[in-house]
């Protein structure tokens, strides 16, 4: 009988792989996951809604959901001040405590769903595509609001405070949420272009002085996890397709080591409306050669994936690239984990729309005051 017990105990040891092992990093456990997956199910796993692929444990996941003021699209949440408001407080401190509790309730929704058994839902999970960290300067643009206004300063230093409140100190093992620096770059209006401009005339003054410093500070100070590539051309290639953007300048330059997600539908934007690509197939190329690792879309171009491959326009090894980050994010969240060891798993149902919260917005509404 012990023989047998022994024998038992080495077979449940033995089962354990290296990707499920949460005393390894999050790159490590995402390599040795990746090596798992066929070139189809990496592609799938390139999509905003991401399917579940049960013989590996891998849980549905989505990539897009919205905390602008407050966690977004879900009932009993405490709603904020917009963001434009909020800017005109100018105080960092109390911006920093907004996204702590926007974080909190996220996280308190996603326990209560998890305790529940219930599987991931789209706007309700552990990535949030905020801060909108553009520059407001056309009255056309109607997301205006979303924004810190038209000072680069002040934009930076506010959304350096969106993303430590969501993502949560970076002394933890996990991170609370995974933040968004969006829409990268140069996007401002009006918003019936952004599908088809091309900007051509953007000075390198402006380009630099403007547009990119609040960039640039939330990938090398706040330590953003998401970087949102936008809709538009920036000098004749989508930015979702420019290696200039997103390989040469965030990664190459500003040292940027984490996911770069496409704003939704920009990558058949490729060939529908900026005709810069043929097909689906040669956009998901482009896109994917540039850097963008997730898509969010809506026909989805990162499902000929496979077939770029087969057809010799970019490699598999490009391919785990992408994979092996979107992972090493997913692990980073605690989310392929027991909920047992992850810190915020504890946060309980009860800080929803709670009295601190509520008291948080009032204090923050009554700063964000302006008299003409």
């Amino acid at each position: 009988m012990m023989a047998l017990a022994f024998c038992a105990n080495v077979g449940v040891v033995a089962q354990t792989l290296p990707y499920q092992n949460p005393d390894l990093s999050a790159k490590e456990r995402a390599k040795d996951l990746c090596s798992r997956l066929t070139l189809e199910e990496k592609a799938q796993l390139m999509l905003d809604e991401s399917p579940a692929i049960p013989r590996l444990g891998i849980k549905k996941f989505f990539w897009w959901s919205e905390a602008l003021h407050g966690a977004a699209n879900m009932g009993n949440v405490t709603v904020f001040p917009e963001p434009v408001g909020m800017a005109a407080s100018f105080n960092p401190e109390l911006l920093y405590k907004v996204f702590d509790a926007t974080s909190t309730e996220f996280r308190a929704q996603y326990n209560h769903r998890v305790q529940k058994g219930e599987e991931d839902k789209k706007f309700h999970s552990l990535s949030v595509w905020t801060p909108n960290v553009n520059i407001f300067r056309d009255p056309r643009w109607g997301r205006g609001q979303e924004t810190y206004g038209e000072d680069p300063y002040l934009t930076s230093v506010m959304g350096t405070q969106v993303v430590r409140g969501l993502q949560g100190p970076e002394s933890a093992k996990y991170r609370k949420l995974w933040a968004c620096a969006k829409h990268y770059a140069v996007h401002s209006g009006p918003e019936y272009t952004r599908h088809t401009v091309n900007l051509i005339d953007i000075s390198p003054r402006d380009m630099w002085e403007t547009y990119m410093p609040a960039f640039k500070t939330l990938v090398q100070d706040a330590k953003v996890r998401e970087v949102m590539c936008a809709y538009q051309r920036l000098d004749d290639d989508p930015c979702c397709g420019s290696t200039r953007l997103l390989q040469q300048i965030l990664r190459d330059e500003w040292g940027f080591q984490y996911l770069v997600v496409s704003d939704c539908g920009a990558i058949s934007d490729f060939y529908e409306t900026h005709k810069s690509s043929s097909d689906a197939t040669h956009a998901s190329a482009k896109a994917t050669l540039a850097g963008t690792d997730v898509e969010c879309g809506y026909g989805y171009a990162y499902k000929s994936i496979p077939e770029a491959v087969q057809r010799g326009l970019i490699s598999e090894e490009e391919v785990d690239k992408h994979v092996i980050r979107l992972l090493e994010g997913r692990f980073d969240l605690g989310e392929m984990d027991d909920p047992s060891i992850v810190e915020w798993s504890k946060i309980p149902y009860s800080k929803m729309d709670c009295k601190e919260h509520r008291q948080i917005s009032l204090d923050m509404a009554r700063q964000s005051i302006v008299l003409l």
